[in-house]
């Protein structure tokens, strides 16, 4: 009986660090629909700037 009772305790101490830990993994993943449902809230990367040098380079390395 003490040992049932013992194990009882340890797991009923570890048990609000787990929920902690738990709780601080599982916010990132519970934000993201929360910030799909803002249509206003997209984060867009900047266009590249086309230069054209692989077309330059494409023709300089077929003529050599």
């Amino acid at each position: 009986m003490n040992r049932v009772t013992a194990t009882a305790l340890k797991t009923l101490r570890l048990l609000p660090r787990a929920m902690l830990i738990l709780m601080l993994l599982a916010a990132p993943v519970l934000a993201v629909p929360m910030m799909r449902t803002h249509t206003g809230s997209i984060i867009e990367a900047p266009a590249p700037k086309k230069t054209g040098v692989g077309f330059v380079l494409l023709v300089s390395l077929q003529r050599g």
